[in-house]
Order: structure tokens, then sequence, then C-alpha cells
């Protein structure tokens, strides 16, 4: 089941990673990306009720929790129901723990000792973070090392560079809150949020 959550996140090429101030506009901004067709979402744990929103939702969507830090969250994410455990570093005993649960890890690193130790902990995807800081070079000297790893750059990602990271070798990227409008987010106005979300995907 972990390789089918993360052939589903490869296949949509573009994680939306939601950091947002309210459970409310969360709830929002989920409807909203669902609505534009993104079928696979992250929400960090720095959302307020992070894990009640992912057991809502993942009845009907493949929703991963991000900025998992430990065991004891990722068994509380996964207990709701994540398909997908996303660190930003290595978390000891986390991939090995989202796979006995049938969904896939992504484990965050930067440096080249720092990728392979997350494959070594068994990401199915590493999640280079944050991607801003190298940019798609960077990317593209960690992927002709480690060509058979999947990587997954996030932070910093927007409209303008994602096809830049993806050329880069990256096999999906992860976009922030600019994926987003969010004044329109703010005021109630779900069809321009989608219409700007969907722009991703195109």
């Amino acid at each position: 089941m972990s390789t089918e959550s993360r052939d589903r996140l490869i296949a949509q090429r573009v994680i939306p990673v939601l950091h947002l101030p309210s459970a409310e506009l969360a709830e929002r901004a989920l409807g909203c990306l669902a609505d534009a067709g993104f079928a696979a979402i992250e929400i960090a744990m720095t959302t307020p009720g992070a894990v009640e929103l992912i057991a809502r939702f993942s009845r009907r969507l493949l929703i991963g929790a991000g900025t998992v830090l430990d065991l004891e969250m990722a068994h509380r994410c996964l207990d709701a129901g994540a398909g997908f455990i996303v660190s930003p570093c290595l978390a000891p005993g986390v991939a090995p723990e989202a796979h006995i649960a049938g969904s896939a890890a992504l484990i965050g690193a930067y440096t080249p000792s720092e990728v392979l130790a997350a494959h070594r902990e068994g990401a199915d995807i590493v999640k280079l973070f944050p991607a801003s800081s190298g940019g798609p070079e960077h990317l593209r000297a960690l992927h002709a090392v480690f060509p058979d790893i999947l990587f997954c750059p996030t932070g910093g990602v927007s409209l303008d560079n994602m096809r830049a990271y993806l050329d880069a070798g990256a096999a999906l990227v992860g976009v922030g809150n600019n994926i987003l409008d969010m004044d329109a987010l703010a005021a109630g106005d779900t069809v321009r949020v989608a219409a700007a979300a969907r722009r991703f995907l195109a």
C-alpha cells in the first residue's frame, strides 16, 4: 500500500503543503484544492486541528501529515488515516512505522549524507528541504549522484520555478501556501481559490 500511495503522489506531480493559522481556513483550503482537481494534499502539523482534518478528509482524498517529528506524532496521524507521512528531517523509526500502516514516507534531507541516510531509513521519497537554499542546481547535483532516489523539493517552490525543479530531476514537487490565493481564501471566494490552484496542475 505504501507503493500505491507513493505512485499516486508521483502521478499528481504537485503536492499542496498547507500551513494555515486556523482549522477553518485549512478546511476551506482542502475543499478548494479538491475542487481544483487535487487528490493528494499534505497538512502540516503546525496547522491547528491537523489530525482531526486528516481524519475527516482521508475518507475521500489521499491526505498526508506534514512536519511529523517523532513516532508519537506519526502514530496519531496514521491512526487518523494519513496516507503518507512527511518529515522535514530524519525522524528515526517514522518511515518503518508508516510502512507498517500501509502509508508512504517522505523523509527530509538536504546534504548527500542526509539523502543517503533518509533512503536507508526507508524513505519512499526524499523530501529535499529547504529546496530554495540550493535551488534546482542543488537538486540536479544530488540527482546525478543518486539517480535511483525519488526527490520531492519543497520550500520556496512556486508556479514560476517548479518546472525548473522537475527538469532538474524531481519526481514531484511540494508547494506551500503560495498555491493558494490567500486573500480569496480569507474572503471565502472558493471559486477564485480553486481557479488559482488549478494553474499548478495545468
